[in-house]
């Protein structure tokens, strides 16, 4: 087949649509058989033990994965090991899941055998739901598609596609279901950049306060402060927020006024400036920066108290971005 860009183009939007098409499918037969076996998962006391051979194989591994990283402990068991010592991982609290395109694969019955014989429940994922594996499951998904990508109809491409959206159809209900929230995700990931956002507060990155201004100041003292803070400076009553001012005002104001020296600082400060939390997610500051167009913001709590100060660049280096 000569290298023309158009066919090129047509043959992978074809194996697309018909990998769409299949998970589409799928989505529509979805039945009262999925939320039995999300029941089955949410109410086991022990692990999931996910199994497949060849590429379903594949797909167990990635599936026993997600599962884990979304706060089910979940391992993936070969089959043929399974009869050489690994049925020893499996307990008689927990559940497994089966996947097979065929539901005949006969290096499966072994350890399906060993599973029914411990009074371990099945969740099958398979594309024939008339096959041995069905039948020996307590509940069987639906993964049948009508052909695969593969222009002989040999490979499997559409079928796996298809069993990994079953998989993460499973996992993600079963989060909801348990009340996993984005915390424990963090926690479960603290050395991953999605980790750092969620578990980064702004009071890990936060300056400590430094050169307050009262409001009887004038921009003179300003200057010195806004040098020493980063640009952001400050004016408090006690320790409370009543007003900050930047380098932008600073610059501003002496353009237009040769004596903005002796200017009082409660002339030019902005009195309801964007703030962030000491508790906030270092990320949501992040957020509110880019919306507003600023580069740091005053940490203060509810009642105005004044904590510090949190700096973009300081975000950035600590993986906030």
């Amino acid at each position: 087949m000569p290298f023309d860009t158009p066919v090129l183009i047509e043959l992978g939007r074809r194996v697309l649509q018909l990998e769409a098409s299949a998970v589409a499918s799928v989505a529509a037969r979805l039945d009262d058989r999925f939320a039995r076996a999300i029941r089955l998962l949410a109410d086991a006391s022990g692990r999931v033990i996910v199994s497949g051979v060849g590429k379903s194989g594949l797909v167990a591994r990635k599936l026993a994965a997600t599962l884990t990283s979304t706060g089910t402990a979940a391992v993936y068991l070969h089959p043929i090991d399974s009869l050489h010592g690994d049925l020893g991982i499996v307990g008689r609290n927990d559940v497994a899941i089966v996947l097979s395109k065929s539901g005949e694969s006969q290096e499966l019955f072994g350890l399906v055998g060993s599973l029914q014989r411990l009074g371990v429940p099945i969740i099958a994922i398979t594309g024939e739901m008339d096959s041995a594996l069905a039948r020996a499951a307590a509940v069987a998904l639906d993964g049948g598609v009508a052909e695969e990508a593969c222009p002989h109809d040999l490979a499997p491409t559409t079928s796996t596609t298809v069993a990994i959206a079953l998989g993460d159809a499973l996992a993600v209900a079963l989060l909801e279901v348990k009340g996993f929230r984005r915390e424990d995700f963090a926690a479960l990931h603290p050395g991953g950049s999605l980790g750092r956002k969620l578990l980064l507060r702004v009071r890990d990155v936060m300056l400590q306060p430094g050169h307050l201004l009262g409001p009887a100041a004038t921009m003179h003292d300003a200057v010195v402060a806004l040098a020493r803070e980063r640009g952001l400076a400050m004016v408090a009553d006690g320790n409370r927020l009543v007003g900050v001012l930047t380098t932008g005002d600073l610059t501003r104001l002496a353009e237009r006024d040769p004596g903005f020296l002796v200017c009082p600082v409660a002339a030019v400060m902005t009195m309801t400036p964007k703030t962030a939390s000491p508790e906030e997610l270092a990320a949501s500051a992040v957020g509110t920066m880019e919306r507003f167009g600023v580069i740091a913001l005053p940490v203060i709590e509810a009642d105005g108290t004044i904590h510090g100060s949190v700096h973009l660049h300081d975000l950035m280096r600590a993986g906030a971005v």
